[in-house]
């Protein structure tokens, strides 16, 4: 029966017969030898050594099984195994001009993605990707919160009008789910603290390293909680994710290069400063805001962060820090105003260190229907789409919150990768719908 690569880099294998199946990842022919690296469903490499001559019709990418003699030899690549191979069986001869090489375009690599992720570097963000979920989902249920599912297919906005992917079904206009919150907060009454990991979709006209108009996105909401709660619960999840991770995923994260040094350090509490307080900062360090014209100003109380400002308060820390207490005018429609500070909302955002931003953003939702009714028509959203969500106020409204989490930019962080598109196996940008 064929086994994996790392199963067999053991002490218990050495001398013996072993059966590898997958692809060739690199070839190097001498004379009388050809030197094989064979790359298995898992990602994990061997090399394996055959004469040339029964291997002279091999080429990259094409998919074959080897029967061989494992031992140890030190100058062998990836830990010092190698196999002396003495069978050969082919599945399927690749074409010899594989497109990804050692240096292409990030474009190239873009438009053949479902080539290039065979790649080490997409394999361990992959690998990566999923011990996140994994240790997500762990994380809710080892503290009783249960799973939930919402629709993608939505008749009204969360985030604000301007970026709803349109559809037509049936006979009516829909949208695209931009968050899976509101449905959550219908659960809260019959099932108590829900999360969901549901696709979410954003029109945004936005090109940056940290923006996809698909994203998966962890929600959580929860029944009589205050801001602190919320916040709590998040940097709980997020240092659970975090340690395990880079347990599990050790090899990965040092074939990616990524120094843990700083994630090792990511444990509760995690440090909180005002809205307010980070525009202080921010003024004080000079920084200035770009308009759409190009032209520039210095940031004022009543801008939202983005990526820059973000970037600016975050490039020296090494834990995330929350910044709470917004302006209600930032802020969608089901932020909570804070009865005590008004114009203020009852919310906080997540921003990772070393300057990779907002990760998580959540708070305390509008329970009153009074309020809540005004702050959809001041949107110029209508309240007949949200007949259903008001009246959640009606029938026995409480004090109730929660937070969304991008994974994508989760892993941004936590991988080093400069760019979210390569934290996605398919992504979906502005300009890539393909392939």
């Amino acid at each position: 029966m064929s086994v994996r690569c790392n199963d067999i880099k053991s002490i218990d294998y050495i001398g013996k017969q072993v059966t590898l199946r997958g692809w060739i990842h690199r070839i190097r022919r001498q004379k009388e030898n050809t030197f094989i690296i064979l790359r298995d469903d898992r990602g994990g490499v061997i090399q394996t050594i055959f004469p040339t001559e029964k291997a002279a019709h091999l080429t990259i990418q094409s998919s074959i099984e080897i029967t061989g003699i494992l031992r140890r030899d030190p100058r062998a690549p990836e830990g010092g195994y190698e196999i002396k191979g003495n069978d050969l069986k082919t599945f399927s001869i690749a074409e010899s001009d594989f497109p990804i090489g050692k240096y292409q375009s990030a474009e190239l690599l873009l438009d053949k993605r479902h080539l290039t992720l065979r790649s080490r570097r997409m394999i361990a963000i992959a690998k990566i990707r999923a011990s996140i979920i994994k240790f997500a989902r762990e994380w809710f249920m080892v503290n009783d919160w249960i799973e939930v599912t919402a629709p993608i297919i939505v008749k009204g906005a969360v985030e604000g009008g301007s970026t709803l992917f349109k559809l037509k079904y049936f006979d009516e206009e829909v949208y695209l789910s931009q968050s899976a919150q509101l449905y959550l907060e219908a659960m809260i009454f019959c099932l108590g603290p829900v999360w969901s990991l549901t696709p979410s979709f954003r029109a945004e006209k936005t090109r940056t390293v940290r923006h996809l108009t698909e994203f998966s996105h962890l929600e959580a909401e929860a029944p009589w909680v205050n801001l602190e709660d919320i916040l709590v619960v998040q940097e709980q999840l997020i240092s659970y994710i975090v340690q395990n991770t880079i347990n599990e995923r050790a090899e990965e994260l040092d074939l990616l290069k990524r120094d843990i040094t700083d994630l090792k350090l990511v444990e509760p509490p995690f440090g909180r400063i005002s809205y307010k307080n980070a525009i202080e900062i921010l003024q004080s360090k000079g920084f200035m805001i770009i308009e759409e014209d190009g032209s520039k100003r210095d940031i004022k109380s009543g801008d939202d962060l983005n990526i820059d400002s973000e970037r600016e308060l975050t490039k020296n820390d090494t834990k995330p820090i929350f910044v709470v207490g917004y302006p209600i005018q930032v802020k969608p429609f089901y932020v909570k105003e804070d009865r005590s500070s008004k114009e203020l909302g009852l919310a906080a955002d997540m921003l990772a260190p070393k300057g990779f931003g907002e990760i998580t953003s959540g708070g305390l939702r509008e329970d009153d229907i009074t309020l809540i009714t005004k702050r959809i028509e001041k949107e110029g959203l209508n309240p007949a789409a949200y007949d259903w969500y008001l009246d959640l106020r009606k029938y026995g409204s409480v004090p109730h919150g929660g937070f969304g989490l991008g994974i994508e930019r989760l892993i941004r962080w936590i991988t080093n990768v400069v760019d979210i598109k390569d934290t996605v196996l398919f992504p979906r940008t502005i300009s890539r719908v393909t392939p």
